[in-house]
């Protein structure tokens, strides 16, 4: 897949993975770059995203099916590498009414201990 970058469109993850915005990466290759949520809602939560831009999953197509495959395979060694021992969500937000809020499609997965749940 080629790596057509096109952040003329004003794309946050675009510009992310440009090197234009500071990050913290988890993991990058010719097709995918990962690096850690801002805002994360647990201890390990990153975001999974293609490097070409695809604005949400509505509109994948054909043609995205070997990179999306590769992210599913991806995410279970990277949540793991990040200390998701015991689990992980995985989340693609999808449109208005899927709360998506960057449009560029991106996999959150998240893990780790929820201390939210101790009581």
């Amino acid at each position: 897949m080629t790596n057509s970058l096109d952040v003329t469109h004003d794309c946050l993850f675009c510009k992310i993975i440009a090197g234009q915005i500071p990050n913290r990466k988890v993991y990058e290759d010719d097709d995918i770059f990962a690096f850690h949520d801002i805002h994360p809602a647990a201890p390990v939560h990153f975001l999974m995203v293609p490097k070409r831009h695809l604005a949400s999953l509505a509109e994948a197509s054909d043609e995205h099916e070997r990179v999306l495959g590769k992210m599913m395979v991806l995410a279970p060694k990277l949540a793991l590498e990040q200390g998701a021992m015991n689990g992980f969500r995985s989340v693609i937000n999808t449109g208005p009414d899927g709360a998506q809020e960057v449009y560029h499609l991106h996999l959150h997965v998240m893990g780790g201990p929820r201390p939210w749940l101790k009581s």
